[in-house]
């Protein structure tokens, strides 16, 4: 199983609803990706203070690592990288093997 979380630390002045489109791009690749087990879109909640302006993230599930590094090139993948640039001045992505 891989955990593939990705933080976005968005830009100023974002376009209203940008987050919104892409929480629905990306809860929606679960649909058109094989071995996405699970995705989870959010804001960050932490009352730790520590989330260095990354404000929004997702948690995606894959099966194996073969899932995700099929997920990687895929084109409904792709599709949705323009709706991160928009929204994002930084990315951080971060993935875990358990």
């Amino acid at each position: 199983m891989i955990l593939h979380l990705v933080l976005i630390k968005p830009r100023p002045g974002i376009e209203p609803g940008s987050v919104e489109r892409l929480h629905r791009a990306v809860v929606g690749l679960a649909g058109e990706i094989p071995g996405i087990v699970d995705v989870r879109f959010g804001a960050n909640v932490s009352p730790e203070g520590l989330g260095r302006g990354f404000a929004h993230g997702f948690v995606m599930t894959f099966v194996d690592t073969a899932a995700r590094d099929a997920y990687l090139p895929h084109p409904a993948h792709r599709r949705i990288l323009p709706l991160v640039e928009a929204l994002a001045a930084e990315v951080l992505v971060f993935d875990i093997a358990g």
